[in-house]
């Protein structure tokens, strides 16, 4: 623990440095973390990525963030990790507590990410606006213990802020989630809105909009 305070406080070149010797991180020399606590068992950062400041990373087994991808400020990112000596999901033995951000995609602000299970986000994604939850696990009334699925989000997709994404969901490709709308089922459809409690389809998307055309993750 002292370590880790310690290597929070570094200059970047130096915490950089540290994260990748220590901890056997692979963190790429143009990508960057700032004053944020994050520490998943294996954490991969490619070219251009971002943490940004007041962020928590923990009991992930695994990071990976693509190309120019972007975690912004004071997420809330977490998971249960494998290995440990409790009860809780040992039923599920193929479970992977990992967060997979896909190249030029964006987490935007205060959203609460439960990586119990995976959590695969494709490419040119938008976690928008604040306080949306993605959580893979939940209680298994029928069962009585705690069970979790993963979460899908493909390329190009845009979830609107406040929402709600639950275990097993998958949101497809070229797709929109409208604000404070729940997610609790596969959706396969592509180029649709979706939104509401729970989310169904609502109308088709134009495909000659421009955001599902970018070549960069930064919109202006």
């Amino acid at each position: 623990m002292l370590i880790k305070l310690l290597i929070l406080i570094l200059p970047w070149r130096l915490k950089r440095y540290f994260l990748n010797k220590l901890f056997k991180y692979e963190i790429h020399p143009k990508a960057n973390i700032g004053l944020a606590w994050v520490y998943p068992k294996k954490l991969i950062m490619d070219e251009g990525s971002i943490i940004d400041h007041f962020t928590v990373a923990i009991h992930l087994n695994k990071i990976e963030i693509g190309k120019d991808a972007i975690i912004g400020r004071s997420n809330w990112i977490t998971g249960f990790p494998k290995g440990t000596d409790s009860k809780h999901f040992k039923h599920q033995s193929d479970r992977s507590p990992e967060l997979l951000l896909g190249d030029f995609s964006a987490i935007t602000k205060r959203h609460h990410i439960d990586c119990t299970n995976t959590i695969k986000i494709g490419r040119f994604v938008t976690i928008a606006g604040y306080q949306s939850q993605l959580l893979t696990h939940s209680i298994n009334l029928t069962e009585n213990y705690q069970d979790s699925a993963p979460i899908n989000i493909g390329d190009y997709a845009f979830v609107g802020t406040n929402s709600v994404i639950l275990g097993g969901s998958t949101l497809p490709s070229y797709s929109v989630l409208g604000a404070k709308s729940l997610l609790n089922k596969v959706f396969t459809t592509e180029w649709t809105l979706y939104a509401g409690v729970p989310a169904s389809p609502i109308k088709d998307i134009p495909k000659n909009a421009k955001y599902f055309t970018r070549t960069e993750g930064f919109i202006y």
